[in-house]
């Protein structure tokens, strides 16, 4: 438990240095591929939230989702891929190839769907090769380039909202 903390600590304090030296990408790519971070611990509605995406003309096999646990279970299955602070090592690097490859991979847009900061979920986010990043608001401004004032519960609202936008800035 303690342990857990300090690994946390550090992340945070290599996070903070990082983000000091954020690069603005402007693009006029059109959104094809989605990849979504989910935090389960406050949103786990993930099938409905993929449907949502569909409905606005999203294809199924172009969305990627990638989910964020606090805790998981040893002999329990999942449906996406699964993570937690345990694939975190005390270099602030991602153990999980699951996850380095959802990093690595150039979206055209990437939802980081938590409304709670969490230093692993910041650090995929910061670190992602996604080329236009949504968050909500009450998350570090520097990380995302455009940010939705909701909360994680109300997911028809932020798909509406992102929508909205992604229209008027001609992404879609």
């Amino acid at each position: 438990m303690f342990l857990k903390y300090i690994k946390d600590y550090f992340l945070k304090r290599i996070l903070k240095n990082n983000l000091q030296n954020v690069k603005s990408i402007s693009s006029a790519v059109s959104i094809q591929t989605v990849g979504v971070l989910i935090d389960e611990s406050y949103f786990s509605e993930k099938e409905a939230l993929k449907e949502e995406l569909k409905a606005n003309g999203i294809l199924e096999n172009n969305i990627k989702l990638v989910v964020y646990r606090d805790k998981l279970r040893k002999n329990e299955s999942y449906s996406q891929p699964t993570f937690s602070i345990k694939h975190l090592n005390w270099k602030a690097e991602i153990t999980n190839p699951v996850v380095n490859d959802f990093i690595n991979e150039k979206f055209d847009l990437l939802i980081s769907y938590y409304d709670v900061e969490k230093a692993i979920l910041l650090n995929i986010t910061h670190n992602s090769k996604a080329l236009f990043k949504v968050g909500f608001s009450s998350i570090d401004k520097r990380l995302n380039h455009l940010m939705i004032n909701t909360n994680a519960e109300n997911y028809k609202v932020f798909v509406h909202e992102l929508f909205r936008y992604l229209k008027i800035l001609n992404k879609i």
